[in-house]
């Protein structure tokens, strides 16, 4: 694939286009052309004509090219993945990870296309039939974060065209060769092309236009809990359904009865991940007081076995931050914390590779006084809580607007239903620190955002309920 090929991209700067810069070193990968207000009006009205025409195919037939798509991105995960890495940073090994998860939402849509079905009621008088329809929704969007380039799009993608939608994607400015890639590939798979167009450009005029247009149905997007208000107020004027996947303050608890060596892995996978820089990672580290110093020692002993660099280098699992405004929240919280009386364990620093790289960090003594109990830091920074009891921490990890994911390591059976049921969030990791599938229901509650995505529930948010009152 030759990305250079696609007449939005260019290798050298073109009038009204903007640059993709690699965070691990600075260069310029590409240049976007910027799609402008009438651009994209004329876009949806292409999208309005091809989603009747795809809406009219068998699902059979849908599902079918959604397998072609699945199959062709799983062939282009190499190229895919290195993608990934240039424009986003993440390493190699975790952009390959990415691609084979964002291929298996193409994959379980595929195969939900076939059972959007309806039924049929007891009607209550003789001589009626009751009956239900579920019909595509019509023209979709989707606004898109740069964290996970490729699997927020198939993740929204997917579930609209297997319903028989059409979908407008905007990604982030910092990775649209990833949306790129993957619109080609379902173009080839036998999409049409008007049913999954990509766009770029100013963000605040793409996302009023798509916000307040009667002919865009239904908005999806994935972001800050900040942006996503602004948008749901943008979009009470169309009154059109929404999926909002917004910010977390994931709270990962540690009771003395824990399996420790499985503890402090899942710390670590939940926490360094993507360099800290997902929505779903441990954000406040809780640790019962019975078994405190034993994990922060075995936290010390792991976390500088994190290898930092550029994602393209051999056995590195530490990328760069996307950017230096990234950089500077993780200090920022750092440095609260350890003016209001944490102890700094590990890193703490900008790494001696420079630019955008950064020391994981670890630090005890936090307490819920410190800007990281409150914010999210999206960053390698591991702040260690120490706790008593079970209502002490069940409340303290309640204490915030957030509820998009929490997790607890425990083998004491009753208190993982107990703590389960009581902590005020969306998904809940027991005993591991890695939840994501495209089999479960991903999505928060409170300020975390509204409906789910993946799963067999995430194709309803693509879908109508149309009744039918029949006299025989």
């Amino acid at each position: 694939m030759d990305l250079f090929n696609h007449p939005h991209i260019f290798k050298d700067k073109q009038k009204d286009s903007f640059e993709v810069i690699n965070p691990a070193n600075g260069e310029i990968l590409a240049y976007i052309k910027n799609t402008h207000k009438q651009d994209l009006q004329n876009l949806i009205q292409k999208a309005k004509i091809a989603q009747k025409q795809w809406a009219d195919m068998l699902a059979e037939e849908r599902c079918d090219r959604l397998y072609t798509f699945y199959s062709l991105i799983l062939q282009s995960k190499d190229f895919l993945a290195e993608i990934m890495t240039k424009e986003q940073g993440k390493p190699l090994a975790q952009a390959k990870a990415e691609i084979t998860y964002a291929a298996s939402f193409v994959k379980w849509f595929a195969a939900e296309a076939r059972k959007v079905d309806g039924d049929i009621l007891s009607p209550k008088i003789k001589g009626q039939k009751l009956l239900i329809l579920k019909q595509p929704i019509g023209v979709c969007a989707a606004i898109t974060p740069w964290n996970f380039p490729s699997s927020m799009i198939t993740r929204k993608i997917a579930p609209a065209l297997a319903s028989g939608c059409a979908i407008i994607v905007k990604p982030t400015s910092k990775t649209p060769l990833s949306a790129y890639a993957l619109a080609i590939l379902a173009k080839e798979a036998g999409i049409l092309e008007d049913c999954f167009i990509v766009v770029n450009g100013d963000s605040t005029e793409i996302s009023d236009i798509l916000c307040q247009s009667n002919d865009i149905r239904k908005l999806s997007f994935t972001g800050s809990t900040e942006v996503g208000k602004l948008l749901y107020q943008k979009c009470a004027s169309s009154i059109k359904k929404l999926s909002l996947e917004l910010g977390g303050n994931a709270p990962f608890i540690v009771f003395n009865d824990a399996n420790l060596e499985d503890a402090i892995n899942g710390i670590m996978d939940s926490k360094f991940r993507n360099s800290g820089q997902t929505c779903v990672c441990a954000n406040r580290i809780y640790i019962q007081s019975g078994i405190y110093d034993k994990i922060c020692q075995g936290l010390i002993d792991k976390i500088p076995t994190l290898k930092v660099g550029d994602g393209l280098e051999d056995g590195v699992n530490q990328g760069p931050l996307i950017d230096k405004k990234a950089l500077l929240k993780v200090k920022e919280h750092i440095n609260d914390a350890l003016q209001k009386g944490a102890k700094l364990l590990v890193g703490g620093s900008n790494h001696h590779l420079g630019g955008n790289f950064f020391q994981p960090t670890l630090l005890k003594d936090v307490t819920q006084q410190m800007k990281v109990a409150k914010e999210e830091t999206f960053g390698p920074l591991a702040p260690i809580f120490k706790f008593e009891s079970e209502e002490e921490v069940i409340f303290n990890a309640n204490d915030t607007e957030f509820g998009l994911a929490a997790y607890f390591f425990t083998q004491d059976y009753k208190r993982q239903w107990r703590v389960a049921e009581s902590l005020e969030y969306g998904m809940v990791g027991i005993n591991t620190g890695l939840i994501s599938n495209e089999i479960a229901p991903f999505g928060g509650i409170k300020q975390s955002g509204l409906g789910r995505e993946g799963s067999k529930y995430g194709i309803e948010e693509y879908l109508e309920i149309k009744y039918l009152c029949l006299n025989l």
